[in-house]
């Protein structure tokens, strides 16, 4: 059977789908990221305790994702995709009527659990179903669409809180979900090169102990942990540092700084095309790089500086992304899907983990430390990447 090939129908209508999953998918997820300081000054919570509303979904996304990659071997990846996208999208309408802020934290680990059929089984459905010759260009466009949605779904409840309410703002993003799961339930199409295999969740442990045994795949999953650990830890504070003094910001405009993450549009799928014809052990660092130095250029105070850091730094960092999850969609020892959620379970994880950590580090020294802890694990990351050259990976 064949490969999903560039340039056909079935190529368009597929990445379509992707494209819608993949924004329901961070438009919810991230949604309550601008709101950090409303939230922490409506429920009267601590920074630290306030991005508890995203990385506890972040954190039981990553342990899901597991279970969400052997599933899709028994029912079909199409079938776990919707379910994930329904299920998410109703429990989004219920963050917006939460009682109170631990109500909220449950609702919002339950939609972390529901996300985690889509990027598991997606980047799992790219490895599987597209030709390897488009593969970096397939999911390049893919995680260009999980920063469309990021920026969207932040742009949009930053806009809405300032017009309605905070609760207003997550309502409509719930309701622009469930919207799109019915676009990509119709563009979809069914995979071709999926068998049923019903061992698949008895089996799960040794597949993954499998890609686990892999020295090349374990500097792969190192990475996702540190960069996305940094760059979460930066979009989360830069929000109290933007509305405090002496910026003072608007949600709406502090919305609007997420515009920024179409840098990282670009940049995952002009790095992936690269990575496709130069190879990425030559293209990943250079990604790497450009994240640090956008995290220095955001040190200078002049609010252009900020912003323009957080650009260059986004680039940087969505290529990386693109460039590391399409390498091991290709190194994977079982199935792709298999492999890619242990990828995204270090990235959520250091996510997670990281969020948090960085609420303490603000409290004490604000945005300079959030800086210096950033930037030790972006240079850690940066030694990871020149360590994998020596596969030379194409």
């Amino acid at each position: 059977m064949s490969y999903i090939q560039a340039g056909t129908p079935r190529f368009r209508r597929a990445l379509s789908a992707l494209f819608s999953g993949a924004l329901v998918t961070f438009a919810v997820l991230y949604s309550v990221q601008p709101l950090l300081p409303v939230l922490a000054a409506h429920f009267h919570v601590s920074p630290a305790e306030a991005s508890l509303t995203l990385s506890i979904s972040t954190l039981l996304m990553g342990g899901a994702l597991l279970l969400a990659a052997p599933l899709s071997l028994v029912w079909g990846p199409k079938r776990i995709m919707t379910v994930s996208m329904a299920m998410a999208a109703i429990l989004a309408m219920g963050t917006a009527i939460a009682p109170n802020f631990w109500m909220l934290v449950g609702i919002r680990g339950l939609l972390g659990v529901a996300l985690a059929g889509i990027p598991a089984v997606a980047m799992g459905y790219v490895g599987d179903e597209f030709d390897p010759g488009s593969l970096g260009r397939a999911m390049g466009i893919y995680v260009s669409g999980t920063t469309i949605g990021g920026m969207g779904g932040r742009i949009l409840v930053g806009s809405l809180t300032d017009a309605w309410s905070w609760r207003g703002a997550l309502g409509t993003v719930g309701a622009v979900s469930i919207a799109l799961t019915v676009w990509f339930v119709r563009g979809l199409p069914p995979s071709r090169h999926f068998t049923p295999q019903p061992d698949a969740l008895r089996n799960l442990w040794p597949s993954l102990k499998k890609n686990l045994h892999s020295r090349e795949l374990i500097w792969l999953y190192v990475l996702p942990f540190l960069l996305m650990g940094g760059f979460v830890t930066i979009y989360n504070y830069i929000t109290f540092l933007l509305t405090g003094p002496p910026y003072h910001l608007s949600q709406t405009l502090v919305g609007w700084i997420f515009l920024v993450y179409l840098a990282g549009t670009g940049s995952s799928a002009w790095l992936g095309r690269l990575a496709d014809q130069h190879g990425r052990s030559r293209v990943l660092p250079g990604a790497i790089v450009l994240m640090l130095a956008g995290l220095l250029v955001t040190l200078f105070p002049p609010l252009v500086f900020r912003v323009g850091g957080l650009a260059v730094m986004t680039f940087g960092f969505f290529g990386a992304h693109a460039v590391a999850s399409g390498w091991v969609a290709r190194r994977a020892l079982t199935s792709a899907a298999e492999a890619s959620s242990l990828y995204l379970f270090f990235y959520y994880a250091g996510s997670s983990i990281f969020g948090v950590l960085g609420g303490l580090i603000w409290t004490r020294w604000h945005w300079t430390g959030i800086i210096a802890m950033v930037g030790v694990l972006a240079a850690i990351a940066l030694f990871v990447a020149l360590h994998l050259g020596r596969w030379r990976v194409r």
